[in-house]
């Protein structure tokens, strides 16, 4: 009986130890863990040194570990743009728009719908390729206009709707130009004219005017083509598409006076 409680006695002591163990080690552990701002700050350290890697994991043990802190939700930020610096759009445009449907009031809303317009604007390569990527950029860019007018971004937005606006211009005045060499003059106007309308903040506007200028001479249209020149020259004076089309009205005005003498003769 006696060895019986000295045994029960004997099981209860070590329990009240390993007890005491388990909770010593649980506050260990419990000690160990950093605090959301310092994990956040060793995250961004590891990003600074270009760590991508090493980085983004970190970003997401944070977001794991402290869900609902304010580090996490700029961690979520930070993974997305770490996708964009390794040039993974399409897992960075994902990650951006997570963020503008769970944190709609987010102090730096403005920068998440720019990046996202970027993403789209980065994979925007030649004039002569697909143009999807242009439709989306100014859609996106437009959207940080509109939502965001006074943002640093809008300003910014405004003139890489620009560029891109530009990206398209480029299209239309290569195509119009081999209609031009085809001696197709109609549909060398066509692109021409949607130049005009749609695209008059670019560079390729004088010429493009310069252009129709031609396409008139070439098509026996001479009143339109001194018309065009007029107006090339009345918002493009020092152009040098303007001096060229003036060269070729000075020509047709030649031709003019050569034909009336001919003319006088008879």
């Amino acid at each position: 009986m006696l060895s019986r409680i000295i045994l029960l006695q004997f099981l209860l002591v070590l329990l009240i130890s390993c007890a005491n163990q388990n909770n010593s080690s649980s506050i260990e552990n419990k000690d160990n863990i950093k605090k959301p701002k310092e994990m956040y700050q060793e995250a961004k350290s590891f990003f600074d040194k270009d760590e991508y890697e090493i980085s983004n994991d970190l970003f997401e043990e944070l977001k794991k570990i402290y869900p609902l802190s304010n580090e996490a939700i700029q961690a979520e930020v930070m993974i997305g743009f770490i996708s964009y610096l390794k040039l993974d759009y399409e897992s960075a445009i994902s990650q951006f728009d997570k963020i503008i449907i769970k944190y709609p009031a987010h102090k730096n809303l403005d920068y998440i719908y720019y990046m996202r317009a970027m993403c789209n604007y980065e994979q925007i390569t030649h004039h002569g390729l697909d143009g999807t990527y242009n439709e989306l950029a100014i859609t996106d860019f437009k959207q940080v206009i509109k939502r965001f007018p006074d943002s640093e971004y809008a300003k910014d937005s405004r003139q890489k709707i620009i560029l891109v606006k530009t990206n398209k211009a480029a299209k239309h005045m290569e195509i119009g130009r081999f209609y031009l060499k085809q001696k197709k003059y109609s549909a060398a106007l066509n692109r021409f004219k949607i130049i005009l309308d749609d695209y008059s903040m670019t560079k390729f506007a004088p010429e493009a005017l310069h252009r129709m200028v031609e396409s008139y001479y070439y098509m026996g249209m001479i009143d339109d083509s001194r018309k065009t020149a007029s107006i090339l020259g009345y918002n493009y004076p020092k152009s040098e598409w303007y001096e060229y089309s003036y060269n070729l009205i000075n020509k047709i005005n030649d031709e003019g006076k050569l034909f009336k003498k001919i003319r006088n003769l008879f």
